[in-house]
């Protein structure tokens, strides 16, 4: 299954290693969209049509926290999951990200089958065309 992922990092290394692990996931044929921090986040947001987001917590210009919240005040963007991977070890930032409307969270270092779970519990569809047993599919139209 291919997906339009937004990824969000102001570290472009980080980028290509959230990049390769979907990849190993089994979401090589994903569109990918870069942003190095929430502003160009929103900006690529408002330009092109995104399944998913994967934000990181710390940014420079806007967080991911600052980002959601943003979208969360769009009608156009208010529904695109958005999932933050972080090394915060926090609790609660990673609860006060979860009460703004985040989908889920991913604490670094991750691997790819926790890419994969996490991306098929939220769209509910793994990277085999299997559908979950939501009959909406996590859609509403």
């Amino acid at each position: 299954m291919t997906f339009s992922i937004l990824l969000v990092d102001d570290s472009m290394p980080m980028r290509r290693v959230i990049k390769k692990a979907f990849k190993a996931a089994g979401y090589a044929g994903s569109n990918f969209s870069e942003a190095a921090n929430g502003v160009e986040g929103l900006e690529k947001l408002e330009k092109s049509w995104i399944d998913i987001v994967i934000t990181d917590f710390t940014m420079p210009e806007m967080n991911g926290l600052e980002m959601l919240l943003n979208m969360k005040k769009s009608d156009l963007l208010k529904d695109i999951p958005v999932v933050v991977v972080t090394t915060e070890g926090s609790q609660e930032k990673i609860d006060q990200f979860m009460k703004s409307g985040a989908a889920g969270y991913i604490k670094k270092p991750f691997t790819p089958e926790q890419i994969r779970d996490m991306i098929t519990s939220i769209l509910g569809v793994s990277n085999d065309n299997e559908q979950s047993d939501d009959p909406d599919n996590g859609f509403d139209f």
